[in-house]
């Protein structure tokens, strides 16, 4: 079998070199577009026009409709001629951009939160003609880890590109909020932080904390200070809802002197939207009780000895003299966390009741966490 000569194996590659070569020095015949930013609101923590900018870059390479200026392109030129690309949202000033950049076309938009929901709104400007091209507003539901398919779905609206049904359900339909696009990701209000406040002590309690030290008495006001910290955990978030555990560890009376730890259990249910929740649950402080009984005919207090009056009855009851011991309780709460921006504020009255006179009081608390976690 003849081979190929040598010299016709060169020829043949130089030729296809030769055609390689003038395909790619072929100019393009589409369109060069840049992508200016894209305006927003505070639609979820770490979101920036830019960040938001780079998502329609990217999708507008996928669509390819356009010769997509190359970011990098765009940051040389803005930098060699002193160009302030960031915030420039008006029609005049996209057009100056446009010709500085000498693309053909810029596409720009927003996106914003209005109530309940996202306005994804995104536009193409003709540089020569200064007329909006092509112009697309979608509404969605407020979904913000599904912003970038929601830019995708109104690109696609934009140039014609059918949608994955799924994917449009998934940020349009409110009964389909449990699919598999937005079901890893739930709305979370979290009030876990720091607290503070007062308790009010009244009947029997408080006489006896007004009581002298020498009688079992603390020799204190019945209102104290007191402040501590409340961690949570959520088990269950559906619709505007949350279940919650919540478990506060508290200290009492520094300002009067004394040291009163409690430990509180609770169960609560937390409405995401409005910030208002109630809760309850078993709470426990460590007091000082000794064992005695009141003497007869008297009623004074006497503590437990060895000489107790025969057919007296010892109890153990509130005494400074006394031990520390673990005093039960049962604490009712009801509350709102009123939001400014990322800071949560939560503000939360309770009730303890009990046979030997009621406890309630305020407190109040802050932090500045993201509300949006993944489930």
């Amino acid at each position: 079998m003849k081979t190929a000569s040598p010299k016709l194996i060169t020829i043949l590659t130089l030729t296809f070199t030769f055609f390689q070569l003038l395909l790619i020095a072929q100019p393009s015949s589409r369109p060069v577009l840049a992508v200016a930013d894209i305006d927003a609101n505070e639609v979820y923590p770490g979101l920036s026009q830019r960040s938001l900018s780079e998502m329609a870059r990217l999708e507008m390479e996928r669509i390819a409709t356009y010769e997509v200026m190359d970011n990098y392109d765009i940051k040389f030129i803005a930098k060699r001629d002193d160009l302030i690309i960031a915030g420039c949202y008006s029609k005049l000033c996209l057009m100056e951009i446009g010709a500085a950049l000498k693309v053909d076309k810029i596409l720009t938009g927003s996106v914003v939160t209005v109530g309940e929901n996202i306005y994804v709104t995104l536009k193409v400007l003709d540089i020569q003609t200064g007329a909006i091209e092509k112009s697309k507003s979608n509404e969605f539901l407020y979904l913000p880890t599904q912003v970038k398919n929601m830019i995708r779905i109104t690109l696609n609206d934009l140039f014609g590109v059918p949608n994955d049904p799924i994917q449009l359900t998934g940020v349009t339909k409110r009964n389909e909020m449990e699919d598999a696009i937005d079901g890893p990701y739930k709305i979370r209000l979290r009030s876990d932080g720091p607290r503070m406040g007062f308790t009010v002590f009244e009947g029997d309690l408080a006489e006896r904390i007004k009581q002298g030290q020498d009688v079992g008495g603390f020799d204190s006001r019945p209102v104290m200070f007191q402040f501590g910290y409340q961690f949570e955990k959520q088990y269950l978030n559906e619709g505007n809802f949350q279940a919650l555990f919540e478990f506060i560890p508290m200290v009492t009376g520094l300002d009067q002197g004394l040291f009163i730890p409690s430990f509180t259990f609770m169960n609560g249910l937390r409405q995401n939207k409005s910030g208002w929740e109630f809760a309850f649950g078993p709470t426990f402080s460590v007091v000082k009780k000794s064992r005695g009984y009141y003497e007869p005919g008297t009623g004074a207090w006497t503590l437990a000895n060895d000489s107790v009056p025969e057919g007296v009855s010892t109890l153990q009851r509130l005494d400074s003299r006394g031990t520390a011991v673990f005093e039960p309780g049962f604490v009712f709460a009801i509350g709102k966390t009123i939001k400014s921006g990322r800071l949560n504020m939560p503000v939360n009255v309770y009730v303890i009741p009990n046979n030997k006179g009621m406890r309630f009081g305020v407190s109040v608390g802050f932090n500045a966490r993201d509300r949006y976690v993944k489930r």
